[in-house]
């Protein structure tokens, strides 16, 4: 199973842990493979780094983290999409990694995401029900 992570799930998982904790707790086990493009890395680590600011333990964490993606998720080229899909275009990076790294899912709390959920076949899911559904039903 592909499914590209949204950055705000990403680092609440690290930071706060919880649901999105478990989304990639599942990932790091295995339960999932990880699709991201340089775009998304990018922005996983410009994020993680404003979240970190003052937080050597945090930021340390960061750091093992983008070094698990760096070698374990799927980067794939993710050329820009040829028409505006959502209503943020910062969103669009997050579709055209699906897209191109045949990923079925993405998880986002993004309500723009959310909102066009079924575009090219890609589920757009939040992070407890791709929790309780998609990842649920693999590990039975």
């Amino acid at each position: 199973m592909k499914v590209v992570v949204d950055t705000n799930v990403l680092v609440s998982g690290l930071v706060f842990g919880g649901v999105p904790g478990q989304i990639l707790t599942a990932w790091t086990s295995g339960a999932f493979v990880l699709v991201v493009s340089p775009g998304i890395l990018s922005e996983y680590r410009r994020v993680g780094r404003e979240l970190a600011k003052g937080r050597p333990a945090l930021d340390a964490a960061l750091d093992a983290l983008l070094a698990l993606i760096a070698v374990h998720a799927t980067v794939v080229d993710a050329p820009p999409l040829d028409v505006l899909v959502s209503a943020d275009p910062d969103d669009e990076q997050f579709l055209a990694a699906a897209l191109a790294g045949d990923a079925a899912w993405i998880v986002s709390g993004d309500k723009h995401l959310l909102a066009v959920s079924g575009w090219c076949g890609i589920t757009v899911l939040k992070p407890r029900a791709f929790l309780d559904g998609p990842l649920a039903s693999r590990n039975r």
